[in-house]
């Protein structure tokens, strides 16, 4: 079936519905010449939805509110032999500026 692209655009969702009933395609013309085909989907599996697909996939184990009570190397110092071969600070050797306060 052909159809002119101006009667297509007035009649579009009415020959959507017809193509996915009868499953024949339609060729939308313009000035004699096609230009497009509207054809039914294939018969493919419905596609999973992306939000929530690795749903049930990952399991809790202790406690996630809490951080847990270990330091961190960085903070101990057990890393500091990594930065001497750089020649920068270690990041236990790193001081906080002092704060300042309001004058009244």
């Amino acid at each position: 079936m052909q159809i002119p692209a101006g009667e297509f655009k007035a009649k579009c969702l009415q020959l959507m519905d017809k193509v996915a009933r009868t499953r024949e395609p339609i060729v939308i013309t313009k000035r004699g010449r096609p230009v497009a085909k509207l054809v039914p989907p294939d018969d493919q599996e419905p596609h999973q939805p992306l939000f929530g697909y690795m749903g049930g996939s990952a399991e809790i184990r202790g406690d996630i509110v809490r951080a847990p009570d270990l330091d961190w190397s960085a903070v101990t110092g057990e890393e500091d032999e990594l930065y001497t071969d750089l020649g920068t600070a270690a990041p236990s050797e790193v001081r906080e500026p002092p704060r300042r306060t309001r004058r009244k």
